[in-house]
């Protein structure tokens, strides 16, 4: 059941308004998620800039979906979980690769050790210990990715949330 309708640009708070339209006029539409955070302008402000920001880490694309399917399957967004899963073939996943990083591992297990510690970062950060960053490092990872895992399972903290608490459904979604 929907909790917060999408809104059409022109019912929505002026600076989001200013958001969607250009939104709009670089790609035609926004998607339903979007429509929906422009209740709030601070909430979609932050959330398209984090997004970007995101979107220039130096995570591989095919690892970088396997984290955010493993952050989704804890979080039980099914919105989130179809984009990913959707995301992730795009990128080359096997349905191996698909159904392990629902269970947060990997045959690899350097992309295992990763796995597991999105999922404690998201689910219980006060247990990660400076001997836990460096397990990371000794299984070959920079302090950047590390730190981009973090980012990252936020990022998908934020969207799955916001899709569960605003009632947003996999394959309803509209765009505008």
């Amino acid at each position: 059941m929907r909790n917060l309708p999408p809104l059409d640009p022109a019912d929505a708070p002026a600076k989001s308004r200013e958001l969607l339209d250009e939104i709009i006029g670089r790609r035609g539409s926004v998607g339903d998620m979007v429509s929906t955070m422009a209740h709030s302008p601070a909430l979609l402000q932050g959330y398209l800039d984090f997004s970007r920001a995101m979107k220039r880490a130096k995570l591989p694309r095919a690892l970088s979906e396997k984290l955010s399917i493993a952050a989704q399957e804890w979080i039980g967004c099914g919105t989130c979980m179809a984009a990913h899963t959707a995301a992730g073939r795009a990128a080359g996943l096997s349905e191996t690769d698909i159904a392990l990083a629902r269970q947060g591992t990997s045959t690899d297990s350097r992309e295992a050790a990763l796995l597991a510690f999105a999922i404690r970062v998201l689910a219980e950060p006060s247990s990660l210990t400076g001997d836990d960053v460096t397990a990371l490092r000794e299984h070959g990872w920079s302090d950047r990715v590390i730190a981009e895992v973090v980012g990252l399972v936020t990022l998908n903290m934020l969207t799955g949330a916001f899709n569960l608490v605003a009632g947003i459904q996999p394959g309803e979604a509209r765009t505008r």
